[in-house]
């Protein structure tokens, strides 16, 4: 067992299977195992003499850092509860958060300054006890809030074993990359991919995570060439941008895996073009971790793939439900989403009767009804994605249809509603365009689509980049 390490680290092997001179990740420079190991009992031994143990909770706000994954792995070999919290969320949201979730201690460093490397090596953090906190929650190691793209943020909790049938599933999934292969990840590593399907998959199988300087197509390129990446794992915003930058090869490059949201064809088809390479899907949720994917077959959006081992899953009414042992919900029931052991994902689904594939078809509340007429805010949507001026698309409903568009500058509102009208009946036609380089995006950079966050200026930023 590691120094300092509690009988409860359920991930001491993921820790402790590679030898001090393999490598671990790769950013300016390499970072072996020993660097990794070393770090993580060092920032064990501080927090443990700020008073963080066995069932302690934690909470995580901390940039994007090999210091976040050191701070994270060290309170778990601590036996500690970890709430990772995006740096970057408004005050008010990590206030909020705080209030809800209530961890004992707080690790906090400030944002990094707008220009700066996208991971950076040493982060300066303080520890805050936090009286009214309490305890970690039973069987609870990773603490993580939904994006709050639909709504407000969910809160959720996921043990051990949750976390380790996540790694056995993508090993079993083929074409996952394996020790030695090296994986330009540009997921954030807080966040369900990134974290798991990245950093811990990495840990589990000896896959080398390469890191860019700087989230800019030519720098991401530049980068996947140098390292002899044979993956990119990423986010459609991610693809967008490759896809559009200058003609530089990538010999190595065999996979190209996007998650997080739904996968425009254009998208898919642009990237295909300029690498050679299909972007391979892969589907799940905060909560369930992946679902479904596929890497080898080449599949096209809107195809998802096959579930993922061990996933159980069912389609009722169009709507795709997730065999869960009990509600991965904290301090809320959310009988909305989880009732008699099925997760409900909102996702609307087709099953292939045959092959079993699952195809995304949009979400089962983005269907609204005006004037007795029902409107599929999907269908709009990828109406708009149509146009060749248009990047990407947000529908939403509130009184009336709003579409926000990202696009070319010389798009406008007129060019819209004439090419909608061309292509939709008149009452799915929107009543608003809001036009701008890019669709507005939280701060976990995803897509937002609740109509009264996308009305608060100060939360729609829009992210390009990450």
């Amino acid at each position: 067992m590691a120094a300092g390490s509690s009988p409860s680290w359920w991930g001491e092997r993921l820790l402790g299977r590679w030898r001090d001179d393999d490598m671990w990740i790769l950013t300016d420079r390499p970072v072996t195992y020993a660097e990794l190991r070393e770090a993580v009992r060092r920032q064990a031994e501080t927090m443990a003499s700020a008073g963080i143990g066995a069932g302690s909770s934690v909470a995580l706000r901390i940039p994007p850092s090999l210091t976040v994954m050191y701070v994270m792995l060290a309170a778990w070999t601590l036996g500690a509860q970890v709430m990772l919290v995006e740096s970057r969320s408004p005050l008010f949201e990590v206030e909020r958060l705080l209030r809800i979730c209530e961890p004992q201690f707080l690790i906090s460093a400030p944002p990094p300054p707008t220009i700066s490397r996208y991971l950076a090596e040493d982060v300066s953090f303080t520890v805050t006890a936090r009286p009214t906190g309490y305890p970690a929650a039973s069987d609870v190691c990773l603490v993580q809030t939904s994006s709050g793209s639909t709504g407000e943020p969910k809160v959720i909790g996921r043990g051990p074993g949750s976390l380790l049938r996540e790694l056995y599933r993508y090993t079993a999934l083929e074409g996952m990359p394996k020790a030695g292969e090296r994986v330009l990840l540009l997921n954030s590593i807080i966040h369900t991919m990134g974290l798991i399907g990245g950093v811990l998959h990495g840990l589990n199988t000896g896959a080398q995570m390469v890191f860019p300087a700087r989230m800019r197509a030519e720098t991401m390129v530049e980068t996947a060439r140098a390292a002899g990446a044979s993956a990119i794992l990423g986010v459609p915003v991610h693809f967008a941008l490759l896809g559009r930058s200058a003609d530089v090869a990538v010999p190595s490059l065999r996979l190209a895996v996007s998650a997080g949201e739904a996968l425009p064809h254009a998208i898919w088809t642009r990237f295909h073009e300029r690498f050679g390479v299909p972007i391979s899907p892969v589907y799940g949720t905060t909560e369930t971790g992946v679902i479904a994917g596929d890497l080898v077959a080449g599949l096209e959006p809107p195809v998802l793939g096959q579930p993922a081992a061990g996933i159980e899953v069912e389609v009722v009414e169009g709507e795709l439900r997730v065999r869960m042992d009990h509600t991965p919900y904290l301090w809320s029931d959310r009988a909305d989403r989880f009732q008699d052991g099925w997760l409900r994902t909102f996702d609307r689904v087709d099953r292939d009767p045959v092959s079993g594939l699952l195809s995304y078809r949009g979400r089962a509340d983005s269907v609204v009804v005006i004037g007795g007429l029902k409107v599929d805010l999907t269908e709009v949507e990828q109406t708009i994605l149509l146009h060749p001026q248009v990047r990407e698309a947000v529908v939403v409903f509130c009184d009336v249809i709003e579409a926000y568009v990202g696009g070319d500058a010389a798009l406008t509102a007129a060019d819209m509603a004439n090419w909608c009208r061309s292509r939709l009946s008149d009452y799915k036609v929107p009543k608003l365009f809001r036009l701008a380089a890019a669709v507005p995006r939280n701060a976990n950079g995803k897509v937002i689509r609740n109509p009264e966050v996308l009305r608060r200026p100060e939360e729609t930023d829009a992210h390009a980049d990450h």
